[in-house]
């Protein structure tokens, strides 16, 4: 054996003899520990002798007003009558205790001589337990000292690692070597403090592999690793957890604010369209004979508008709200674990807790004023003044002031990130047959399209395109929506206006080549995007399924190449004046997914 080694054995063996030292009972610690086991043992059984010979079977309490069975056996009578109650439809009724069936169902007689006895034990102090101080239900920690029904144990003792009742606690209370136990509250992972290895109590912790070990690790398995004990290591890590509940509580201070703005924004849109209401319809009162009609649809749009927006501004509202709840919660649970007692514990629990999130939001929200319905207002106003134009030129001003107004939030929600993110906005999207070319067959519930060489039997329709192969979807699309595209051969992916051309092969109608439409070209080969005629190269992974997400209000408009991963193939950044309708163009067959 070398000088290091030698060094090495005996440095390992002082440690273990110095640490055994500070941990090991003394022998007359022992020897008082057993004699205390062994008394309470004795007394509880003496207890437990009379609280069975005079309680109740079904209860488990001291007899109250005992009756007998033909049996021989004796409960409370209202416990064997209820339980007799619940046989009466089977027709024979049964001991709990030995089984024994009558048929009928007997007559219960007083046991008299029960009951005196069990008065005359209460008089003498042998009463019922209270709800609080009886034997450990299904989810209590039960006394490990007590024996037969055992009694729900108060304290834990870290040192002992055992559980105790009131009763067979008393003795770390009032013994001088038990004094200086750690006790703490009733856990039944006691044994988890125990190094399964060496079978000793785990008091330090490997900073290199990051859990509990004992003493005697050190010296094999934990040769030469960064150590130090659990208690150092706990208070590193309440430091960290504080830390974190500070950051807790600074961001729903933060979010709670958010909130508050975001009502006084609600309460601003609601407002502001009541009076663009109020001043439509004092306007329109003067024009009833010839503008009853259009009244109604200007109020209509109003409030449509009012409330898409009070809705958007109410998302966001109520996510802040739900991250509010969650880093509630969360403090909620660093509070509860930086309040455990036993090291060991905290640090087996502290690495399964989810890290914070980040926050998606900035630390405040800042309203810009804006004139929201007002130019509503001007609008009929200008209609007033305009009566012959009304049904030409003026209508269709009013319809577009009313759709394009908006709530800039100087910090607006944003784009999902994941696949699970972006399902949160998912839509169905069905195909409009009326729309579609007669080259192609719409099928399963019209959500996919194929190209055929043989035209379909279509009606004539003037939303048809007569010339482009291309189909446009029944619903339109405002607010933030997500829908996927699962392609073979050349598909184009686009999103157009409903006023789109449908007649003739010309730039009008086709996706892409006018300023009603933006497309992505899925060719088998690359990736292209077109919009009024402008192309721009994509680069990014080819993939069958390709995902779209609007968010009509921000103006975003986003393609993704979707797999394992999505990843952002083009972002268009505009300004949409009406709904958008999901279309392709296709040359083989595309088909819109069913998103759960």
């Amino acid at each position: 054996m070398g000088v290091t080694e030698l060094t090495d054995l005996i440095r390992c063996t002082n440690t273990r003899v110095q640490i055994r030292a500070q941990t090991s009972f003394s022998y007359q610690e022992v020897k008082l520990r057993r004699s205390l086991t062994l008394r309470g043992e004795m007394e509880q059984k003496a207890v437990q002798l009379d609280r069975e010979t005079f309680s109740c079977s079904i209860c488990l309490d001291l007899l109250k007003d005992p009756v007998a069975t033909p049996c021989g056996h004796s409960y409370c009578k209202n416990c064997i009558k209820d339980h007799w109650d619940t046989e009466d439809e089977k027709g024979i009724h049964s001991c709990p205790q030995c089984r024994k069936s009558f048929t009928p169902r007997p007559e219960l007689l007083k046991n008299t001589m029960l009951a005196v006895l069990v008065e005359e034990l209460k008089k003498t102090g042998l009463q019922a337990a209270p709800a609080d101080l009886c034997y450990a239900g299904p989810e209590d920690v039960a006394c490990d000292v007590c024996t037969g029904r055992k009694l729900r144990a108060v304290k834990s003792c870290l040192v002992c690692l055992v559980s105790f009742c009131e009763k067979h606690l008393q003795p770390h209370y009032t013994v001088a070597q038990f004094k200086k136990h750690k006790l703490v509250e009733p856990s039944e992972k006691l044994q988890e403090n125990i190094c399964s290895r060496h079978d000793e109590v785990m008091k330090m912790f490997c900073r290199t592999d990051q859990q509990c070990i004992c003493y005697l690790c050190p010296v094999d398995e934990h040769k030469g690793h960064d150590t130090v004990s659990a208690a150092a290591e706990r208070t590193e890590r309440q430091r960290e957890l504080e830390g974190s509940r500070h950051n807790i509580q600074q961001r729903i201070q933060d979010r709670e604010e958010d909130v508050k703005l975001l009502q006084q924004e609600v309460e601003a849109i609601n407002g502001s369209a009541d009076k663009a209401v109020e001043h439509s319809e004092k306007i329109f009162t003067q024009l009833i004979r010839l503008m009853e009609e259009r009244r109604s649809d200007v109020k209509q749009q109003v409030r449509s508008q009012q409330e898409t927006e009070v809705s958007r501004v109410k998302e966001l509202q109520e996510k802040l709200e739900q991250e509010i709840t969650e880093l509630k919660r969360k403090d909620a649970e660093l509070k509860k674990l930086s309040h455990t007692e036993d090291h060991n514990q905290f640090l087996h629990n502290y690495p399964s807790l989810s890290a914070l999130s980040e926050s998606t939001h900035s630390s405040s929200i800042k309203i810009r004023p804006l004139k929201y319905f007002e130019d509503v207002t001007a609008a009929v106003s200008e209609l007033r003044d305009k009566l012959q134009d009304v049904l030409r030129e003026t209508w269709t001003n009013i319809s577009l002031t009313v759709t394009q107004v908006d709530v800039l939030l100087s910090n607006p929600q944003p784009e999902p990130e994941t696949r699970a993110d972006f399902l949160r906005y998912s839509r169905e999207i069905t195909l409009d047959p009326n729309t579609a070319n007669t080259y192609l067959l719409l099928s399963e519930g019209n959500r996919k399209a194929t190209y055929t060489s043989q035209q379909q039997s279509y009606s004539s329709h003037p939303d048809r395109f007569t010339d482009w192969y291309q189909v446009l979807s029944r619903e339109s699309l405002t607010g933030r929506c997500y829908w996927e595209v699962e392609r073979r051969g050349v598909v184009y992916v686009a999103v157009a206006y409903k006023n789109i051309s449908r007649a003739g092969l010309s730039d009008e109608s086709g996706f892409g080549y006018n300023d009603k439409s933006w497309m992505l070209d899925c060719s088998t080969i690359s990736y292209n995007f077109f919009h009024n005629k402008v192309q721009t190269p994509v680069s990014g992974p080819q993939s069958s399924r390709v995902g779209v997400y609007l968010d009509h209000s921000a103006g975003i408009l986003s393609f993704y190449s979707v797999s394992d991963t999505m990843t952002l193939l083009h972002r268009v950044q505009t300004t949409f004046t009406q709904p958008l309708y999901a279309g392709v163009y296709v040359y083989d067959s595309a088909v819109f997914s069913k998103l759960k």
